[in-house]
């Protein structure tokens, strides 16, 4: 039976903290809708109202261009071992990018990864649970490390590099404000 909450109660805190993988989706008013699945260690909950998630340099730089056009955006764990649960997380979003004064005090939050692109600050609206009964039952073996390895092959000005060729614009040629952060 689905439970609803205006903030994320300890247990569910716990859960979150211990899951591997969850996944981001956002949409911008039209165009595509996107959803990704996210790791590595780039979750924080920072209080029962409110998640931050370290966003990392990859391929493309939807939310930040859907953020820009509507802060809403929604997270959701599942239970792949143990009893079974959904959880999903509803809120509006902002990104902090590397050139706001609060990068530094907010990316103390995670652990040194390279290919930082921007911070995800979610304020809670609303929190979900539901059954989950219909997610399989998985293994966990462990993270991938390919993007860390990638990032660090790049180096810092290799990153921006790519930014600026891949990460501008969205799927539907939305400007992801990444254009700020690249130093010709």
């Amino acid at each position: 039976m689905a439970k609803r909450y205006s903030e994320i109660p300890d247990r569910l805190r716990r859960f979150m903290e211990a899951q591997p993988l969850f996944f981001v989706a956002t949409a911008a008013p039209d165009g595509r809708i996107n959803l990704s699945p996210k790791g590595l260690d780039t979750l924080r909950i920072l209080g029962p109202k409110r998640v931050g998630w370290l966003n990392l340099t990859g391929s493309g730089n939807e939310t930040a261009a859907h953020l820009r056009q509507d802060p809403r955006m929604t997270l959701m764990f599942c239970a792949f071992q143990g009893d079974p649960m959904i959880l999903r997380i509803y809120g509006r979003a902002r990104l902090v990018q590397p050139s706001d004064p609060q990068w530094a005090e907010k990316r103390a939050l995670f652990r040194p990864l390279p290919g930082a692109r921007q911070i995800v600050d979610l304020r809670v609206e609303l929190v979900q649970t539901s059954c989950g009964m219909g997610v399989p039952l998985m293994e966990f073996k462990g993270q991938r490390d390919a993007l860390v390895r990638w990032a660090r092959k790049k180096g810092e000005k290799g990153i921006r590099a790519y930014w600026k060729e891949n990460n501008r614009f969205s799927l539907d040629g939305r400007p992801t404000g990444i254009d700020t952060e690249i130093a010709d």
